[in-house]
């Protein structure tokens, strides 16, 4: 019995010696595709920064996209996360880029706002954590009744005809006609 012990004991020693060592274990993970770094957010102009990291608001009917009605999308200026089309943009009057729904609905978070002395809902991009405006339930009806009011300064836009080379063609199928 002890002579079957012993054996068994070489013999497993033996295999441990010739298995070869495991692997190192990756610890990393990937970086998830859109992100928030210091890079980004030092290459942010002043008004950008306010309205993204410090929570601001643009003056109405004076930024960049209130008025846009180019095809295309856009997209969170820090990350660079797809948040809304201008298949869902309207004009809702208010001198802000507006939206009756997200591209991806996880590419929005909401939370509740009571900064400005009034309960507002809140919206910022899932992985840059930009803040991007807030969402208000006077929208369209027929088209779910939201409105998405966003500061430009918390946007980027990418054309249509860019898409494809800007790394989003996989949203151009937004823009073909039912």
């Amino acid at each position: 019995m002890r002579h079957a012990f012993l054996v068994t004991t070489a013999v497993l020693a033996l295999v441990a010696a010739a298995a070869p060592a495991p692997a190192e274990e990756n610890t990393t993970m990937s970086a998830p595709k859109y992100q928030k770094t210091e890079e980004s957010v030092k290459k942010l102009t002043d008004m950008q920064k306010y309205i993204t990291q410090h929570d601001g608001t643009e003056p109405a009917f004076k930024n960049a996209y209130w008025n846009n009605k180019q095809e295309g999308i856009y997209v969170d200026i820090v990350s660079g996360e797809p948040l809304f089309s201008s298949t869902d943009k309207y004009d809702s009057g208010t001198g802000w880029p507006s939206f009756t729904k997200p591209i991806t609905q996880s590419h929005v978070q909401t939370k509740t706002d009571t900064r400005a002395g009034m309960e507002r809902t809140e919206v910022r991009s899932t992985h840059g954590d930009s803040h991007l405006g807030h969402v208000f339930p006077d929208g369209p009806k027929d088209k779910g009744g939201s409105r998405y009011c966003i500061n430009s300064s918390a946007l980027r836009f990418i054309p249509k005809d860019k898409l494809e080379t800007e790394g989003y063609g996989e949203y151009l199928p937004l823009f073909e006609k039912k």
